[in-house]
């Protein structure tokens, strides 16, 4: 495979709910959810003598899913080396969801494996990838892995951290603040910028704590994360506003823009505005953030 550079479009990814594909309840209710995307769990929360049963229920949900809602669709499947992976990939074909979340992902070929599979089926235009970064072999990895975003072919467009296996496979504490994992986090953030990674934050696993869930989302933004992933419909809203776009900021951005736009400006890499000097860089992410302000008013006029 030859290696490009893969800048995917500007999606929200602030909220990114969990929904169990074996739970019909759940399926019709997410689509009425305002979360930015929605992961129809195949893995961890079917019960292997329900696998089949989840499969089929998730190939008849798309069937009429409506693909003009802004919202986005991944399907988690179980592991290849497992009795599940390949039907799962299987029904994805029936599904063609955005995305399929790939779990466990611990080096470069468990994302290209997934990738090659889907090219000798002639989906050419399929699904993209996500990968789990859940394991202590992954946070090794994660370079090479990430590298695959810019392999063409390779189709990985995110990362997502699981930290309930990754505490399981190493030991690390559960305490409020993250204080022991916040170095690993942010090296998933890093490697997952350095490709052109998106990148979304684990579940917070109490949904009736709002203040330390809270917490933890503006935590995750202010390390650099594009949202969080959601085992609750009671998350959504604190995840949409921890990882929005404030009306001050929009401003600031706005002003930003406008100061590079101004004639007086024309060709200038550095301006000075309110009493501070502004660089180039901070006029490109100030277009990433008017950018990512209008695609939230989008969802919320679509809602």
């Amino acid at each position: 495979m030859n290696r490009t550079p893969h800048h995917h479009p500007l999606r929200l990814r602030r909220s990114v709910l969990s929904v169990p594909a074996v739970n019909a309840r759940a399926l019709a209710k997410s689509a009425l959810l305002d979360c930015d995307a929605v992961i129809f769990d195949l893995e961890d929360s079917v019960l292997p003598e329900k696998k089949a049963e989840a499969r089929a229920a998730l190939v008849e949900h798309f069937k009429t899913l409506d693909r003009s809602s802004g919202q986005e669709h991944v399907i988690r499947i179980n592991a290849l080396d497992g009795p599940d992976g390949v039907l799962d990939l299987e029904a994805v074909l029936d599904c063609m969801p955005d995305a399929v979340l790939l779990p466990k992902v611990s080096e470069p070929q468990d994302v290209l494996t997934v990738a090659d599979w889907f090219s000798e089926a002639g989906a050419d235009d399929g699904p993209r990838l996500w990968a789990m970064i859940e394991t202590a072999a992954s946070l090794l990895n994660l370079a090479a892995i990430a590298e695959t975003g810019r392999t063409r072919g390779g189709r990985l467009d995110c990362f997502v951290v699981g930290l309930n296996d990754l505490r399981k496979e190493t030991g690390i504490a559960d305490v409020p603040g993250r204080p022991f994992l916040v170095p690993l986090l942010l090296q998933v953030v890093v490697a997952a910028r350095a490709c052109g990674l998106d990148v979304i934050d684990s579940v917070f696993n109490d949904f009736s704590d709002d203040e330390n869930f809270g917490a933890e989302c503006r935590q995750g933004r202010q390390m650099g994360f594009d949202g969080k992933m959601l085992i609750h419909p009671a998350q959504i809203a604190a995840a949409n506003e921890a990882y929005g776009v404030t009306e001050a900021e929009a401003a600031e951005a706005l002003a930003i823009v406008s100061a590079f736009a101004a004639p007086d400006n024309a060709g200038k890499a550095v301006v000075s505005l309110a009493g501070r000097m502004v660089e180039k860089l901070h006029a490109d992410q100030a277009g990433r953030i008017l950018a990512k302000a209008d695609l939230i008013n989008d969802r919320k006029k679509k809602a």
